[in-house]
């Protein structure tokens, strides 16, 4: 533990109470985690467990963020100080505090803000930066974490969270602050007046964007039963609303609609996870109904279930994906609405299936890391140069974007177009499930699959570190008897192939690492960005799907191996 920063947090006069009788509480190892190292930016902001400490998310770590966001504003001069900054949350634990603290730091450095009435889903304040031509936006949130955590977000004039190379001008601003327990948030009237509350006009004008992508708005929608859950989050109003307006026939999980901070009502509010969907599937299985809708608590992510032959099936991101690629891109073609030079964007651990429907309708696939601001950084460089024309982009972590008016994850987007999806295929007999077997029998048979090590503290947080570094330094030849026939090390930058070695070019430095296999699969390994994890992606392909599961059954054992 670095004792002396503990010990200037706890003699400090300006620690917030709460959080001084927290610290007073505290045993050792519960303070050397706290106070270990400094809370830093990963794939999605910062984010971390709520509580006392510069490990911490809580009034001074957010403050210090603020104050290093609003030196930066201030480097960019008068014009960005005075275009200001939109500001987001969502229903966790202290989140709207934090927004507000977020606000008037900004407030005395002269920057307005324009902070939203009550939660609001990610997508929309990223839509609300470029609507109100701000020079940047803030999202409180942790996203699909448990309840323990929040997070903070920052996005630039775009709508776009910070990539590394601006992300790193305000971090070098954020160190600099040396006493963040000095930063207070006391305002003149002249401060005060420069909060400004939005609302109704913003969520007017995005919901009528989001209603604008539907494909076949006229649909008959009589035979389609969705059930919905927010996860108790910040889609419950916009996503009801939609389908209200577009004339969706929908069950919600009232239990879950309440904006709890505890997630009192669901096992997991993350719907990559089997328990965020356990009470929406008695809702589904008592009303009939033929798909079910999961959105994560700031409702960028979208989880799916599907009535097929009786029971209901979860599809994974990847899958989700295939089927919207699928269904959005059969129907541009049919009505002569394919633009010139399309583009669709994924990421490094997403499946090759999504790649594969593309090129089928002549699109092209660009690939970044993970993180949706990657894509959200091909979609302005293109809008720019107009090369290449935006038709989808999405992640193996269930979020997808249709319509880039917002420049991150959309679910609201997703959940409306995978309705109308529904609805189309059910009217020829199919189920998305039927849809998805389709894509495997006309393009080859993938499972995948994603695991994890949970790995807490600072003695995790080496471990996952030395899992990496063994397994760049071991030069594996072969997984589970299978010859890997080339990898990717996006850390190093190089592609080692055939006994050679090649510069990867076209991607931020980052520490993943992606094995190619003989039989056309591949395993990638990162750190998560976002909690304490080793994730393991597997997107294996098999000559039948039961070949595909029982190869990935093989190969998650042998990356368990050589990784203990």
């Amino acid at each position: 533990m670095r004792t002396e920063i503990y010990e200037f947090w706890k003699q400090h006069p300006n620690l917030d109470p709460s959080l001084k009788a927290e610290l007073e509480t505290m045993d050792d190892a519960a303070l050397n985690d706290a106070f270990y190292t400094d809370i830093e930016f990963g794939t999605a902001g910062m984010r971390g467990l709520l509580g006392v400490g510069t490990n911490r998310i809580n009034l001074h770590t957010i403050r210090k963020a603020n104050e290093g966001f609003a030196r930066y504003i201030e480097s960019n001069g008068e014009e960005a100080k005075k275009r200001g900054v939109a500001i987001g949350y969502d229903n966790r634990h202290m989140s709207y505090e934090f927004a507000m603290d977020s606000a008037k730091v900004l407030a005395k450095h002269g920057i307005p803000s324009y902070v939203f009435a009550s939660l609001r889903p990610t997508p929309e304040l990223s839509f609300a930066v470029r609507y109100l031509h701000c020079f940047g936006g803030i999202m409180v949130t942790a996203s699909h974490n448990p309840k323990e955590y929040n997070g903070y977000k920052l996005y630039d004039e775009k709508g776009c969270q910070l990539v590394p190379h601006l992300a790193k001008q305000v971090i070098d601003r954020v160190n600099a602050v040396e006493d963040p327990l000095a930063i207070t948030v006391d305002l003149s009237k002249e401060q005060e007046a420069l909060i400004h509350v939005i609302g109704e006009e913003v969520d007017e004008a995005y919901y009528e964007k989001v209603m604008g992508i539907q494909l076949n708005p006229q649909i008959n929608k009589s035979d389609v039963l969705i059930v919905f859950t927010p996860e108790h989050g910040t889609a419950n109003i916009p996503v009801k609303e939609l389908y209200t307006r577009c004339g969706y026939h929908f069950v919600a999980v009232e239990e879950q609609c309440t904006p709890d901070p505890n997630f009192s009502n669901t096992p997991t509010p993350n719907p990559e996870e089997k328990g965020a969907y356990e009470l929406a599937l008695q809702y589904a299985k008592k009303a009939d109904a033929d798909i079910i809708l999961v959105c994560d608590p700031d409702a960028d992510r979208m989880g799916v279930g599907v009535k097929h032959q009786g029971e209901y099936v979860l599809l994974t991101g990847n899958q989700s994906g295939s089927v919207l690629i699928e269904y959005i891109f059969s129907q541009m073609k049919a009505k002569g609405e394919m633009p010139p030079h399309p583009v669709m964007f994924n990421t490094v651990v997403t499946s090759d299936l999504g790649e594969k429907i593309a090129a089928k309708y002549g699109v092209e696939t660009e690939k970044t890391l993970t993180g949706f601001k990657f894509i959200g950084e091909k979609v302005a460089q293109y809008e720019i140069n107009n090369e290449k024309q935006y038709v989808f982009g999405y992640e193996e972590s269930y979020g997808s974007l249709i319509s880039p008016f917002v420049r991150d994850k959309d679910a609201p987007q997703a959940c409306l177009m995978l309705a109308e999806a529904a609805c189309y295929y059910k009217a020829q007999g199919k189920t998305l499930v039927d849809v998805l077997y389709g894509l495997y029998e006309e393009l080859g048979y993938y499972e995948e699959s994603q695991t994890s090590l949970t790995l807490k503290g600072q003695e995790g947080a080496e471990r996952i570190k030395a899992i990496l570094t063994d397994l760049r330094n071991s030069d594996l030849s072969q997984i589970n008897g299978t010859k890997v026939v080339k990898m990717e090390d996006y850390k190093e930058a190089v592609i080692k192939e055939n006994g050679a070695v090649k510069a990867l070019c076209g991607f931020t430095s980052s520490d993943v690492l992606k094995y190619y296999l003989e039989d056309g699969s591949w395993i990638a390994i990162r750190p998560s960005g976002t909690e304490p994890k080793c994730k393991f992606y597997y997107c294996i392909k098999g000559d039948s799907l039961a070949d595909a599961h029982e190869k990935t059954v093989r190969y998650q054992k042998a990356m368990q191996e050589l990784t203990q």
